[in-house]
């Protein structure tokens, strides 16, 4: 307990300096509370509003695809290197050390495979799970144009309303299906639409032509997501 009488007035109240308040300076996410601006700024440097995430939540419907069939071989290496990491909650939990101390953006969708129709998914990780394991934001697909249009952008909405209620981010995966032939226009209607329905952040695929217009005009920041492999890569 402090000792009462050595208890001395405060003189320095810096009355000739008003309080100045910092201003979050992330694209659209001004106005968030702080719990979800805090997660946020463990994802983007908030110097650069940048970030690089490495993704190995593949797996989740793909099984051991080339690359992921051992993540403590092949990705574990590798997360010194990156920003935030992007994961199951199984992955997580059993090939990921605490002591990684890296944000992490949890994959929160499921449900199909790659011998299945790939817009069939539902939200597959309650948010108590996701605080439990202490992420930065929860992650799902969203697929425009799909066969299951309005399940993937219903999984967004339900995330996003358990997400404001616990300050947790959302972020909007575009998905493309198995083809991944789309252009400029079909990432801005999907990027938008996401943030429209609250995503505090879209991943979709760069295209050469016209990504200027899908980050215009989309009012949240984008993540690049990786495409398939090239000559030299």
């Amino acid at each position: 307990m402090a000792d009462l009488d050595d208890i001395k007035e405060g003189k320095d109240f810096g009355i000739d300096r008003p309080q100045q308040n910092t201003l979050y300076t992330l694209k659209g996410c001004g106005s968030l509370d702080w719990g979800m601006q805090s997660r946020l700024a463990r994802i983007f440097n908030p110097h650069s509003n940048r970030t690089v995430m490495l993704a190995f939540d593949h797996g989740y419907f793909q099984g051991p695809t080339t690359g992921l069939e051992r993540i403590d071989l092949s990705i574990a290496p590798l997360f010194a290197d990156t920003d935030v990491l992007m994961c199951t909650r199984g992955v997580l939990r059993s090939q990921v050390p605490a002591a990684t101390n890296k944000p992490v953006v949890l994959r929160a969708s499921g449900g199909n495979s790659i011998l299945s129709e790939l817009s069939n998914e539902c939200v597959a990780v309650a948010m108590e799970d996701a605080l439990r394991l202490n992420v930065c934001a929860v992650a799902a697909q969203v697929y425009i144009g799909s066969e299951y249009e309005h399940q993937s952008i219903n999984n967004i909405i339900k995330l996003v309303d358990a997400g404001n209620r616990y300050g947790m981010p959302v972020l909007a995966v575009t998905g493309v299906g198995k083809e991944m032939t789309r252009d400029a226009r079909y990432f801005s209607l999907a990027s938008r639409i996401a943030a429209e329905m609250g995503a505090q952040f879209v991943k979709t695929y760069f295209v050469e032509e016209g990504f200027e217009k899908v980050t215009a005009s989309c009012p949240v920041p984008i993540v690049i997501a990786g495409g398939k492999k090239t000559a030299g890569a």
